[in-house]
């Protein structure tokens, strides 16, 4: 069965791909936390690496990154502090400043995380096709263009 001209066009429409998109993106999103295995929130992975790529950070400036609120990312550090995940030191030249810094445990974990998510990823794509996995790459190309 042909679809006519009219409904294609719709079907590849600007505001359906990006409605796809939308989709695949969280449920890629929510399947890669859930192969992440951690035992942390969204909230609190997210925040670790934030801390991992530009920390030390100031526990207001992770609240800047993660755009939520001071208490709220106060909460988030301290059960990552608890975890043995990140180390907080005062500031040398305002002693009321703490920053926050991913430990070693807390980098191992990040590595493990990553490892675990890429072996999910690439477990799947190993079962494309030659031709479906060279369209991925182009498709990542393009969403690189598009988030760049």
């Amino acid at each position: 069965m042909r679809t006519s001209p009219s409904v294609a066009s719709t079907a590849n429409s600007a505001p359906e791909i990006a409605s796809r998109l939308r989709l695949s993106a969280t449920r890629l999103a929510r399947r890669l936390r859930q192969e992440s295995g951690a035992g942390l929130s969204p909230s609190q992975l997210s925040a670790l690496a934030v801390i991992a790529n530009h920390g030390p950070l100031t526990l207001g400036a992770l609240a800047e990154h993660e755009r939520v609120a001071p208490p709220s990312i106060t909460k988030v550090v301290s059960k990552l502090e608890s975890d043995g995940l990140v180390t907080r030191t005062p500031d040398p030249a305002d002693r009321r400043i703490c920053r926050v810094a991913v430990s070693s445990s807390g980098e191992t974990l990040l590595e493990e995380i990553r490892r675990r998510r890429t072996a999910w990823l690439t477990a799947r794509i190993s079962q494309l096709d030659a031709d479906r996995q060279r369209r991925l790459a182009d498709a990542l190309d393009v969403l690189d263009e598009i988030v760049s």
